[in-house]
């Protein structure tokens, strides 16, 4: 009886111990991962720290991998919770940080579905083998590209590049933010194995091509040169609409115009939802781009706006595609009727093409609106189809600084890609000139009202990705399906 008793302590010791170990392995552990992965992405940007987050995804099961994922978005989308209070939209003041919270929570467990199904599929294909480990990185990184065409995905692996290492971004000129993805991923698989000559090989090859993108970026034949004028109001979002602030706006618009005059500007530029529907900008003698809002028979769009010198009315216009959850865009609002709950939750999407086709000296250019940013594809196609430069107008208030680096981090991202310059106006920030290196070469204080003069040169250069786009993604992907068929092949006749 004692030894029967004694070995049953034994045994008990012994599971608990394997069972405080596969907690700490199974709870912390990719807790803490996901925590160092969303601080490692922009605004501080560092590829390294986030080789050793993902380190551990290679042995995680579907448990861990949802730990990770959720953990990461949780700290890299906490800027978020600004968005509290909601009630300038028509949000009751009782459901405001619920709601919110609800946003965030969603979005990590969206995240964490994705993860743990992408740990999971590691895990059956075999995380050890070189095949399987590309296979897993290139359908991480595809799905980057995919999920970014929808309403829940913002950044992820591919901008973990920047802005610390420029070098690295430089393969998103080849291969995109999905290429940049799966390399970062296939990096810390070289770690886990510990296959050091390997890794030291592909991180300076990686590296070393990078550069030469960015090189090869910056010689780029950029002689049309264009001059504009920008505003960036830094108008609070939640009384923007209110007439103080709309006389400011039009104080600022008309001493912007007077600028733009007097040093021979092209246009003058102000950042996304400027103009309430059926404003008029009252310039006689230069242009003006700006984003704004406009009726399509019984559909209210969120628009850039090109209002041609002296023309109070708009000439051309893009309407924005991709909307924003709950601002802009409301689930099952067109069935349900919930257009009451936002104030502009009723907006309609537009085409899918960003190109916006204006005469010389403006040209071509890709328009990007506020969220659009993080659909690199779309852009690239864009400058496929003629844009010579892009565009890209937001209003990130009442959002923190957090989001504006972000949102600089992907601009300097599309601007890479493309082999384009790309002029950023934001209503707080930020308000910037990136050249096609992902260099910022002119940035305005953030959060300061402020009108300035920015100067980028357009281009006619098509670059690898935005020629061939994800294609070499697929064409690896399949290689690497054949080589895991081939391995499971051999396995089964041995």
């Amino acid at each position: 009886m004692k030894h029967y008793l004694s070995g049953g302590l034994r045994n008990g010791a012994n599971l608990l111990k394997d069972w405080l170990i596969i907690v700490r392995w199974c709870g912390w552990l990719p807790i803490a991962a996901g925590v160092l992965a969303g601080y490692a992405l922009p605004p501080l940007g560092w590829p390294w720290l986030m080789w050793i987050a993902l380190l551990p995804l290679w042995r995680f099961g579907p448990g861990g991998g949802a730990l990770w994922g959720a953990a990461a978005v949780l700290v890299s989308h906490r800027w978020l919770l600004a968005l509290h209070p909601l009630t300038w939209l028509g949000v009751p003041a009782v459901l405001s940080l619920p709601l919110v919270v609800l946003l965030l929570l969603i979005c990590a467990a969206a995240a964490a579905l994705l993860v743990a199904m992408w740990c999971g599929l590691v895990q059956r294909l075999g995380p050890r083998h070189l095949y399987s480990a590309c296979f897993a990185a290139l359908l991480w990184g595809l799905m980057e590209v995919l999920l970014a065409k929808g309403p829940l995905f913002w950044l992820g692996l591919g901008a973990v590049a920047l802005p610390g290492d420029r070098p690295l971004a430089g393969l998103a000129a080849f291969g995109g933010a999905g290429f940049v993805a799966a390399v970062q991923l296939i990096i810390s698989w070289l770690l886990w194995r510990q296959a050091w000559p390997l890794l030291l090989f592909v991180v300076l090859a990686a590296h070393g091509f990078g550069a030469a993108a960015l090189a090869f970026n910056s010689d780029v034949d950029s002689s049309q040169k264009l001059q504009l004028e920008v505003v960036q109001p830094a108008l609070p979002t939640r009384e923007k609409f209110n007439w103080e602030m709309q006389q400011r706006q039009r104080y600022l618009l008309g001493d912007a115009i007077r600028e733009a005059e007097a040093d021979g500007s092209a246009a003058v530029v102000l950042p996304e939802g400027a103009l309430p529907e059926g404003a008029q900008p009252n310039s006689k003698n230069v242009a003006v781009i700006s984003g704004g809002f406009r009726r399509d028979g019984i559909e209210d769009r969120s628009s850039l706006l090109w209002f041609p010198a002296g023309n109070q009315k708009p000439k051309s216009w893009l309407d924005k595609h991709r909307l924003v959850p709950i601002g802009e865009w409301v689930p099952g609002g067109e069935w349900l009727q919930w257009s009451g709950l936002s104030a502009v939750g009723g907006l309609q999407p537009g085409s899918g093409s960003r190109l916006l086709d204006l005469p010389n000296p403006i040209g071509p250019v890709a328009g990007i609106i506020c969220y659009e940013l993080a659909d690199g594809a779309s852009i690239a196609a864009a400058t496929r189809e003629g844009a010579e430069w892009l565009l890209a107008v937001a209003n990130l208030d009442p959002y923190p600084l957090q989001l504006q680096q972000q949102f600089l981090a992907l601009a300097q991202l599309r601007a890479i890609e493309t082999s384009k310059w790309l002029l950023s106006v934001a209503n707080t920030g930020p308000t910037a000139a990136v050249d096609p290196s992902g260099l910022v070469i002119n940035r305005l204080k953030a959060d300061k009202s402020k009108i300035a003069t920015m100067k980028i040169w357009r281009n006619k250069n098509i670059s690898i990705y935005s020629r061939y786009g994800e294609k070499p993604i697929y064409i690896f992907l399949c290689v690497s399906a054949i080589g895991i068929w081939r391995n499971k092949s051999n396995q089964l006749l041995g």
